[in-house]
């Protein structure tokens, strides 16, 4: 938690316990996934993975989510920061701002206060350019050379006000004199990117003119930049904001604001080439899609998208050129642990032509005919190298090297080294030796020798015992009452707790017990890791069945102390037949309390 901006804990507490007082875990979780009610409980499909069987719970009154799919759970805070993909702070951060909360700061330098003006105040100016642009397009008699463009590529009046698309007039200076009048000072449209300083004489001058107009906005639908392109010939023909202190075209990909959920829900995300594309195919109604800005795709996007979801397709135009970007994208994302993909769009076309061409199901059946990288490598390599001399094969053998080096698993990998060798006429021998060579080691014989990405949540199955059960019911009344935590402990250290998890979990509410502190208290999240964090989510949302809440943890603190009382069963009578086999005589104390702890589990039985 980034504390750095708080003069005390005592703020951060009071400042977290008044935004969590004000924040309504259902409100919150109902804006993002439809629910149904059961009982005191609601249930959706879980927005963290695929699934059609809703698996996803909400008990509003207990203040938790869990996922019995994929195993995501936690409070509000948790899960804005999964759905938003941002830290566990920001989303507090986040909920304050929507409710008007102000964050209590430090002292801060002159510079720092300068820059964060400068910030606040190009975010500002971005804004009503935006809304300028958009206005001369879509109110004024300015805007009808950009409507007439966007009606021939068959954008419609919906698609303009999704993505707030403008038009800049034919015009040096319109919005900057009309910006100036409203009070914006040169310097911001200078630093902003919107003007540049005329070349003789004073004043500025309009940076877009006679161009359409697309509003880049950041991972939080923030506007930090803005695209423009040319309705004739003319050059350059696509022309970006200057790079700027919020505007970085390595780290922004067009449409993230908007793509991300359906990139997590759909567990991969389609990468084109420009904003017109992207803007195609999310009217298509394939909604994960984003662009890079007039620049090749870079490690920072990568990063960036696979925070999202484990999978990357890329559909780039087919052309020459598209095929070279396209190759060279694939290259930036291999060896990331990424499942790569490319989409092929046929008869030389970009995604933005082909849907105009062949309607939205035309390209939705591309999508779902993407071709695995090595599948896409080999028909290139073999499509564009002429492989019918020995130096010709030798070429196409070696393109095809770096993306056979990243096949994880070994059948894959040798029925391509049969298919290379059989498509360039080679020995399997002589592929499996220039593999050898090229990666300067023995080919794996498993999966350990490539780096692993941690991938987005899935659905997995996870073994549920009785003594699990038993320690969420404890688990689940010790957070709603301190006294249940301090009867529990008086039967058994907490530290005999055989569940990691719910060890970790027992022991950070004992400690926040021991500091005259509650288990709602702001650190607790801190405290735990995100399994145990899943854990106590699942035992707060977990139902008790038929049982009370009484009968519940009478016989769960049976079964927890049975196991417990076995392990140090088997501990003494371990330590009892080492003691005897040395001659110690040691080993009849060790035997007499073995007896005792059997004695003690039998009585047990009949409670």
């Amino acid at each position: 938690m980034d504390k750095g901006i708080f003069m005390h804990r005592e703020e951060l507490d009071e400042f977290v316990e008044q935004v969590t007082a004000r924040t309504d875990l259902l409100q919150i979780v109902q804006s993002y996934v439809p629910l149904k009610r059961k009982g005191n409980r609601y249930w959706g499909c879980c927005p963290f993975h695929g699934e059609k069987t809703p698996s996803f719970s909400v008990v509003p009154d207990k203040g938790f989510f869990y996922c019995f799919g994929c195993h995501a759970g936690g409070n509000v805070f948790k899960f804005l920061s999964l759905i938003e993909n941002i830290s566990y702070f920001e989303a507090i951060k986040l909920q304050a701002e929507k409710l008007g909360i102000p964050l209590p700061r430090r002292q801060k330098s002159p510079q720092e206060i300068a820059r964060d003006k400068e910030i606040a105040d190009l975010r500002k100016v971005n804004e009503m350019a935006r809304d300028f642009f958009h206005n001369c397009l879509t109110l004024t008699r300015l805007g009808e050379p950009g409507k007439a463009y966007f009606a021939s590529r068959s954008i419609s009046a919906e698609t303009i006000e999704e993505f707030k698309l403008g038009f800049a007039p034919h015009a040096w200076d319109k919005l900057s004199t009309a910006f100036l009048k409203r009070g914006v000072k040169q310097e911001l449209l200078l630093s902003g990117g919107l003007a540049a300083e005329r070349q003789n004489g004073e004043g500025v001058y309009d940076r877009f003119r006679n161009r359409i107009i697309i509003p880049i906005a950041d991972e939080r639908g923030r506007v930090v930049g803005f695209g423009g392109r040319v309705l004739d010939d003319s050059t350059p023909k696509y022309l970006n904001t200057p790079e700027t202190v919020l505007f970085n075209k390595r780290r922004i990909l067009f449409g993230l604001d908007r793509a991300g959920r359906a990139i997590k829900q759909a567990g991969y995300a389609i990468v084109v080439e420009g904003y017109m594309d992207a803007i195609s195919v999310f009217s298509a109604g394939v909604k994960n899609v984003v662009a890079s800005l007039g620049t090749a795709f870079t490690p920072e996007h990568c990063k960036l998208l696979l925070r999202y979801a484990p999978a990357i397709y890329f559909c780039y135009d087919s052309d020459d050129a598209g095929q070279k970007a396209t190759i060279r994208a694939l290259s930036i994302v291999q060896g990331t642990g990424a499942s790569v993909r490319v989409i092929v769009v046929p008869d030389g076309k970009d995604p933005d032509e082909y849907i105009r061409k062949h309607g939205a199901e035309a390209f939705q059946q591309l999508v779902k005919k993407a071709l695995p990288l090595v599948e896409y490598r080999l028909q290139y390599v073999l499509k564009h190298f002429e492989h019918d001399g020995l130096e010709g094969k030798v070429k196409a053998l070696h393109a095809m090297l770096p993306v056979l080096t990243g096949i994880r698993e070994p059948a894959v990998l040798g029925e391509y080294i049969k298919r290379l060798a059989q498509a360039l006429l080679l020995d399997e021998g002589i592929v499996r030796d220039e593999l050898r060579r090229f990666g300067h080691q023995p080919l794996p014989e498993d999966n350990s020798s490539f780096t692993q990405r941690e991938p987005i949540r899935q659905a997995v199955r996870h073994t549920d015992t009785a003594l699990q059960r038993a320690g969420r019911i404890v688990i689940r009344l010790a957070f709603q009452d301190a006294g249940i935590l301090q009867h529990f402990a008086a039967m058994m250290p907490l530290t005999g707790i055989g569940d990691r998890a719910q060890r970790e979990i027992l022991l950070a509410l004992q400690e926040l017990a021991e500091q005259g502190k509650n288990s709602n208290d702001t650190e607790l999240p801190n405290k735990l890791s995100e399994e145990a964090m899943a854990e106590l989510s699942r035992a707060m949302v977990e139902d008790l069945g038929v049982l009370s809440e009484t009968e519940a943890y009478s016989n769960a603190v049976r079964v927890l102390r049975r196991a417990y009382l076995n392990m140090r069963y088997v501990e003494h009578s371990q330590r009892a037949a080492e003691l005897a086999q040395q001659g110690d005589e040691a080993y009849v104390a060790e035997l007499n309390q073995a007896q005792k702890i059997k004695d003690e589990m039998e009585a047990l039985q009949f409670e």
